[in-house]
């Protein structure tokens, strides 16, 4: 089983980037869970979703403590909190940042897999909004390999409907500029 949780602000996304990823992986055949964990937080407020992925039936309903995949959706979390705490070993860090990973990784005192895209440059320019959940999906597939871009994009096409396009084009140009250090 693949367990991730996804740090990002409300109105970010965060929650549907995990949907997505599950729907995804449910429509390739596996079994998948995603889930938010949030109060009644306004826009702009921290936000922690989950999901899980498995060939097998899921029955765990709790949230996740030891991810295996983190995605930081938005870079001023890592000021507030530490993405990386439960992170199971040899799990990876997935950023939203400008920054290289290298200096990221410095700031965290992270010595693991982490992939680093500019996703909130990336969402300005193809959609014209600072909304990365589905730029950030990109980099989710690029550096987990857990589904191929294609997949993605019938569940894209559900959700988003006549703006589906421009969000898939923003997925797969993360995909394209995600830098992956271990």
């Amino acid at each position: 089983m693949i367990e991730m949780r996804f740090h990002g602000r409300g109105g970010q996304g965060a929650v549907t980037c995990a949907e997505l990823v599950a729907q995804a992986a449910i429509d390739t055949g596996k079994y998948a869970t995603a889930f938010p964990s949030f109060g009644p937080e306004r826009r702009g407020a921290p936000v922690v979703a989950f999901a899980r992925v498995d060939d097998n039936p899921i029955k765990l309903r709790s949230k996740i403590y030891n991810p295996d995949v983190v995605i930081v959706l938005d870079p001023s979390l890592l000021e507030i909190a530490n993405p990386t705490v439960g992170l199971r070993e040899g799990g990876i860090l997935i950023i939203n940042s400008s920054h290289d990973p290298e200096s990221i990784k410095k700031q965290l005192g992270y010595k693991g897999k982490i992939a680093v895209v500019d996703a909130g440059r990336i969402a300005k320019e193809v959609l014209g909004l600072p909304i990365t959940n589905t730029t950030m999906v990109g980099a989710l597939v690029k550096s987990t390999g857990l589904m191929e871009v294609e997949s993605l994009k019938e569940p894209f096409k559900r959700r988003f409907g006549k703006i589906a396009a421009r969000n898939i084009q923003a997925m797969e140009r993360a995909f394209g500029e995600t830098l992956v250090v271990a």
